[in-house]
């Protein structure tokens, strides 16, 4: 089990659930602006929001941000090493940095002091693109290695400073050298990791990189939180999150709404009424997970496991709970009965 940091109210690693990240795209000097996104990522579910801090006017912006949300806040800071003193001052959640790239030993010790004396706690993000020239050289590119090397060093350096409550992300546009990297680390060391494949890309191919990599890792027992990285809107960051989260059997907030792939027994739209269910479900927040079957031959069987569900046929269909069927039903009636039958769960 990792160790275990506060982000805020909200706990990251030690056992604790996995949670959902995101960053603003907003520019954080402008605070109306990015106060608007971030209660809209709230909205959406997300639980630790990040903003960019390129200047003095952003950290500065830090103080009167955090007083209008609801959720911590992370400061994401390249270089000068001034930004994170201000953003410490400002009362900012956790702070994320390369300790390697801010400076000499002095200035390293500075933001440890200043983050220890505050309980805020560091991330150190490695990325493939932004490694040390000295360790591509010996690895031969951004390997995983490579990866795993740099963010070992960059704790190394924080340790040396009596600050431990660190999280560490080692993120690539490469899915296999992303997870190669976080399973070093899970080896290695004993920090909770921020997953990610960086640059995904669209939602697109973002969504299945994302997955793959992110979900792959959860699936092994790896990650303490995560950002998935999209081209698009943030709050498509976090309905993604949810849904790897879903798939990877961590959390279940809503429907699971499972559905065979159809065939030729299919005598359903089953693509469309599939479809229906999941636009009704939208709003539902209970915990249960719905089937929707393309022929009465096997839904019940292989969604045994479903709470409820549906089985198409030929002019009606059936009506089941946990593998057991209730009662057939007109085909054109069979999503009315599904809705009321949740309604009663």
């Amino acid at each position: 089990m990792t160790k275990q940091i506060m982000v805020g109210t909200v706990p990251v690693g030690g056992g604790a659930p996995v949670s959902i990240q995101s960053m603003c795209n907003t520019k954080t000097h402008d605070v109306s602006a990015t106060v608007e996104q971030i209660l809209r990522l709230e909205e959406a579910g997300c639980e630790i929001i990040r903003v960019a801090v390129p200047d003095m006017a952003a950290a500065r912006a830090i103080g009167r941000i955090k007083s209008q949300i609801h959720i911590p806040l992370v400061a994401d800071i390249h270089f000068d090493y001034r930004l994170a003193l201000e953003c410490a001052d400002q009362g900012v959640d956790k702070i994320r940095i390369n300790p390697g790239n801010i400076g000499g030993d002095s200035r390293v010790k500075a933001v440890a002091d200043a983050c220890r004396e505050r309980k805020i706690p560091i991330r150190i993000g490695v990325n493939g693109g932004s490694l040390e020239r000295e360790l591509l050289q010996k690895y031969g590119g951004a390997t995983s290695e490579a990866l795993a090397e740099s963010a070992l060093g960059h704790a190394a350096l924080l340790e040396k400073f009596d600050f431990t409550d660190i999280c560490i992300s080692v993120k690539c546009s490469s899915v296999p050298v992303t997870v190669g990297a976080y399973r070093l680390l899970k080896e290695k060391c004993g920090y909770p990791l921020h997953l990610g494949v960086t640059e995904a890309g669209t939602p697109d191919m973002g969504m299945v990189k994302s997955a793959m990599g992110i979900g792959g890792l959860l699936c092994l027992g790896i990650g303490d939180t995560l950002r998935v990285t999209l081209t698009a809107d943030p709050v498509e960051e976090i309905y993604a999150a949810k849904k790897i989260l879903l798939a990877a059997g961590l959390r279940q907030e809503g429907p699971n709404i499972i559905a065979c792939p159809t065939c030729g027994r299919t005598n359903i739209d089953l693509i469309a009424m599939t479809g229906e269910v999941e636009r009704r479900l939208a709003g539902c927040r209970k915990a249960i997970t719905v089937a929707v079957m393309g022929c009465a031959v096997n839904g019940p069987g292989e969604a045994a496991a479903a709470d409820v569900g549906i089985a198409g046929g030929k002019g009606e269909g059936l009506l089941f709970r946990r593998g057991q069927i209730l009662r057939k039903v007109p085909q054109d009636k069979l999503v009315d009965a599904l809705l009321e039958e949740i309604g009663k769960l």
